[in-house]
């Protein structure tokens, strides 16, 4: 699983501190997980996996597809929800 993990990583373009926030643990567990001194929880795999919009199975066993097919509503509504929007800015918009 230590390469996939690193594979996943790199694929979506984040340092480990990225990837770490990204998913809301520690860097340092990234780092044992992609060297291999560190397993992966149950809870640590599912968070890569709902955070990171991965393939459980691929995840565990290299089986499949690295990222789940989203239809095209809900790409729109993760790239939307990923917006960041400042009040201060809709507030100016405002007469």
């Amino acid at each position: 699983m230590k390469d996939r993990i690193k594979k996943l990583r790199k694929e979506l373009d984040l340092t480990q501190q990225e990837f770490a926030d990204k998913i809301g643990i520690p860097r340092d567990s990234i780092g044992g997980y992609e060297t291999g001194r560190r397993n992966p929880s149950e809870a640590a795999i599912s968070l890569i996996c709902a955070k990171c919009n991965v393939n459980e199975e691929w995840l565990r066993t290299g089986q499949g597809e690295m990222f789940i097919k989203r239809t095209r509503d809900e790409q729109i509504a993760s790239f939307i929800g990923s917006i960041p929007v400042s009040y201060t800015h809709l507030r100016a918009h405002e007469t």
